[in-house]
């Protein structure tokens, strides 16, 4: 049974940013943070071009506080910005509009930054090694007021059409609907992102305790999976709620942080059960758009 939608209504505008680079807190005290255990460290941190790490890769083990897999673009405009963060849908278009990479094509997969100012997009390996920072990227944004006609408690976050099509999700007898993930997250291991919107940035899996991540399989998770987000709702904030359910796709790594870990982007949520999340191995943005490593 096909998932009705109202995509035949939506508009594709066009929204740029250019390639962020990393920064780091202006106090003379810092660039140190401090990890779980207390202990001050230096790493690299969210923004810039990463050549080494995209899609598909492990959320955890690399050198890193909560790692961009790909390119990271934004806006100095902060009215700009908002409008860049908040309609960029995961699985848009993004086509470098300058510099030598000129022409180069890429696939939004998540958002983040400290306070949603990063759109994370994925482009190959070699279209990177010609990117240098301040190149603007054009998204071909397009999701945001999409709705599922047949289920109308459920609400969509920088879902792209092209995304929800991808995920083959169905109609489940009692009404609810069937989506595949990689795993689902218990409410306790959500940390860093809660009361804040949830039509941008993210919300972490704290990753401090690795054996309740283990034990919740999410010790072996990569970016660009799609996981559930058990008992909580985002229908306008992220925070605990019994009964709800929300989507997300891992868009960020782990952190050494306490209350951090691999930052989630929201793509779906439902406040009172109507979402049924459907164990599945392998599902992952890569393997869903069939991109290069």
């Amino acid at each position: 049974m096909s998932i009705r939608t109202n995509a035949d209504k939506l508009v594709c505008v066009s929204v740029m940013g250019q390639i962020a680079s990393p920064g780091f807190p202006g106090l003379p005290a810092l660039p140190y943070q401090l990890s779980s255990t207390g202990q001050p460290f230096l790493l690299p941190t969210w923004g810039g071009i990463v050549y080494n790490v995209s899609v598909g890769d492990s959320a955890y083990g690399w050198l890193a506080d909560c790692i961009h897999p790909g390119v990271s673009i934004a806006l100095k405009d902060d009215t700009g910005n908002r409008g860049l963060n908040i309609l960029a849908c995961v699985g848009n278009t993004a086509i470098v509009m300058s510099g030598d990479a000129r022409g180069e094509r890429g696939v939004v997969t998540g958002k983040s930054g400290r306070f949603s100012e990063h759109v994370i997009i994925h482009f190959s390996k070699a279209a990177r090694e010609k990117m240098a920072i301040g190149d603007k990227i054009v998204v071909k944004a397009m999701g945001v007021g999409m709705d599922l006609l047949d289920h109308p408690g459920i609400k969509l976050k920088s879902c792209s059409p092209e995304l929800l099509h991808s995920l083959e999700v169905t109609s489940a007898p009692n009404g609810a609907l069937n989506v595949p993930v990689v795993a689902v997250v218990p409410p306790h291991l959500l940390g860093a992102g809660a009361g804040l919107t949830s039509e941008g940035g993210s919300l972490h899996i704290q990753s401090n305790d690795r054996a309740a991540l283990r034990e919740y399989g999410l010790d072996t998770l990569r970016l660009g999976d799609v996981v559930a987000l058990h008992d909580y709702d985002s229908s306008w904030n992220h925070g605990y709620l019994r009964g709800s359910m929300g989507i997300g796709v891992v868009g960020q790594g782990d952190s050494p942080r306490s209350g951090y870990g691999p930052g989630v982007t929201l793509i779906m949520t439902d406040a009172a059960g109507g979402i049924n999340p459907v164990v599945s191995a392998g599902v992952n943005v890569q393997a869903l758009f069939a991109l290069g490593a």
